[in-house]
């Protein structure tokens, strides 16, 4: 447009006949430069930042989405955040908080004048509502819904509205996760979604179907720092700058300072990192333990900064499906099988077959470590191998031994058999986006092959892999990953309590999805959950520990999940973005309100 403004002047040595062809062209020039200022994909804004993303979100309703990255970072708040470099919570929209003297009742007061996207006003009913009506709900089957329960009777809080500013979040019993908790719901507007989760649709609320991906993004009311801007699967998701957003700098001034975010879809690492090195996206995050060395001498080149964390604070995993149950008279797993994922000695021998050692050195190039624990290592609460906690070194020969106590044979072949003659093979199925997960199960499949086992691989798009997992639940065996909670492991509770959401190794089937008749949950099972209610009773930090260290014991010797590996968190970042500060545990932009871009 500065061109064109460049070139007014000239219009002074124009004469006679040209005039009318230049205007023309003028008149052209002008109405595409009206259809571009229409079009948020035309022209460059102000300032922006192109992310690599994996994949289509599944869902933009906060209280739906599962997955990472998570979509609603930037369009919805908490009445609490954390601080990613101190691990201290800090005020998001409650501006302040205050505890009543036995611990169980919390206060909060919203910040004066919040408004939501559209302009209306943000107060304590649209607080009482998000919990109360979606989080709370029964029918809207929530992975944060697990982590509110309290008590053995599973208990919500009750949620109380003082006044338009103070809500009282009253606890039926002590329970230690509380505040923190707090952090883990979105606010939703109650004025947009009130009569979503009144009315039902083909015998479901219409909650479960609202703010999908068809959803006009203009129609998703934010709390954020942005809001929808534009979506085209496969290619870009679009953020921009939430107008009513609270947050204002030390002189008064709006934040945040980048006015648009995109999310560019990639395929898979191998397209991100190509596209990276080409100048394309400003942030890739994580980058693979392959990329490191490439990218660590390119960086002068390329005016980036490869940013190192610590140890992925989440882990990787394989499971198995320990589902007994039956569907519509039909077992969801081939009952021979079953009977082997259900043995213990079973998945012990699966744990000490892999050589994890040879992965980080050859998969993770040195840069990772094993893991141990859905605990991460930052938490006051991991118990480390130093302090006593099981882990399975490779040994192939103990793997071996275990399989013959259970009742396995081998033939001349060295194949492995079970007691009625079946040979031992499986599949293991992973996320085709991320290209490192085929790996490892490559990995994998040489490991149980020197211990007579047969291992299929099959790679699905992540939203078909979940539906599998959550839905049809006809998998056998999954290598995927779970993001850290946090450094409380009651943020674990949607994977260990026993009709949790995310318990996939014996999952109880959604609201909505077919019942199922026979399942089985274990004693060790129904132990774990006793002590994660118990864990989130106890007050005293010191005996919190001890209750999870029991927990991790169990976890270790059950092995429903066999943690893998974890590389260094990392990732690249264009120079051009200032104010990067990279947090032990990742997320280059946690501290996204703050950044500012110089082109």
């Amino acid at each position: 447009m500065r061109t064109f403004l460049r070139q007014i002047p000239l219009l002074k040595f124009i004469t006679g006949r040209s005039v009318k062809f230049l205007a023309g062209i003028l008149i052209v020039l002008g109405l595409t430069l009206q259809l571009a200022a229409c079009n948020p994909n035309s022209l460059t804004p102000k300032s922006q930042i192109v992310l690599a993303q994996l994949g289509n979100p599944k869902t933009f309703n906060p209280a739906l989405a599962n997955e990472i990255p998570i979509v609603y970072a930037y369009t919805h708040e908490s009445l609490i955040g954390e601080n990613s470099i101190t691990k201290e919570l800090e005020s998001a929209l409650a501006e302040k908080w205050e505890f009543s003297p036995d611990r169980r009742t919390i206060t909060f007061t919203l910040r004066p004048d919040l408004k939501w996207s559209d302009g209306k006003p943000l107060t304590a009913d649209d607080v009482v509502f998000t919990f109360q009506d979606i989080f709370f709900n029964p029918d809207i089957p929530s992975d944060a819904q697990d982590t509110f329960r309290i008590g053995k009777d599973k208990k919500f809080p009750a949620v109380k509205k003082l006044d338009d500013r103070r809500i009282a979040i009253v606890s039926p019993e002590s329970f230690a996760p509380l505040l923190r908790q707090m952090g883990s719901a979105p606010i939703l507007p109650k004025h947009i979604l009130e009569r979503t989760v009144k009315n039902k649709k083909d015998g479901k609320l219409e909650f479960m179907s609202t703010w999908g991906i068809g959803t006009p993004p203009k129609d998703i009311v934010c709390s954020g720092m942005y809001t929808f801007e534009n979506y085209v699967p496969n290619q870009r998701l679009t953020f921009k700058k939430n107008p009513y957003y609270w947050r204002k700098d030390t002189k008064g001034g709006a934040m945040p300072y980048i006015d648009r975010i995109v999310w560019k879809s990639v395929d898979n690492q191998d397209t991100s990192m190509m596209q990276f090195r080409s100048g394309g996206p400003d942030v890739v995050e994580p980058i693979r333990p392959e990329d490191f060395g490439l990218l660590k001498s390119e960086e002068k080149r390329g005016k980036f900064t490869v940013q190192v964390g610590g140890l992925r604070q989440g882990f990787n995993y394989l499971t198995f499906n320990l589902n007994k149950g039956t569907r519509n008279g039909k077992p969801l797993i081939d009952p021979i099988k079953s009977k082997w994922f259900n043995k213990v000695e079973f998945r012990q021998a699966i744990a000490y077959a892999l050589d994890l050692d040879r992965m980080v050195n050859n998969l993770y190039r040195g840069i990772g470590d094993r893991v141990h624990s859905s605990i991460p290592t930052l938490s006051p609460f991991y118990l480390s191998p130093e302090k006593g906690l099981k882990t399975y070194a490779y040994n192939p020969e103990k793997a071996k031994e275990l399989l013959k106590k259970a009742g396995f044979v081998y033939n001349d072949k060295n194949e492995l058999l079970d007691a009625a003659g079946n040979r031992v093979k499986f599949t293991i199925a992973t996320n085709a986006e991320n290209a490192l997960r085929g790996k490892m199960v490559a990995q994998i499949k040489q490991d149980l092959g020197k211990i007579g086992m047969e291992v299929s691989l099959n790679q699905l798009a992540f939203g078909v892999l979940i539906d599998k997992m959550e839905g049809s639940m006809d998998w056998e065996a999954v290598l995927m990953g779970f993001g850290s909670g946090g450094a409380d492991p009651h943020n674990g509770s949607n994977i260990w309590l026993t009709d949790a959401q995310s318990h996939h190794f014996n999952r109880k089937p959604s609201a909505e999805s077919p019942q199922l008749e026979g399942r089985v949950v274990s004693e060790w099972e129904k132990k774990i959950e006793d002590l994660y209610i118990t864990g989130s009773q106890e007050m005293d930090e010191v005996k919190r520990k001890l209750i999870y260290n029991e927990f991790q014991q169990i976890a270790q010797e059950q092995v429903p999940f066999i943690y893998l590996v974890n590389a260094r968190i990392m990732a690249a970042t264009r120079d051009r973005i200032k104010g990067i500060q990279y947090p032990e545990g990742g997320d280059a932009l946690w501290n996204l309100h703050e950044l500012n871009t110089v082109d």
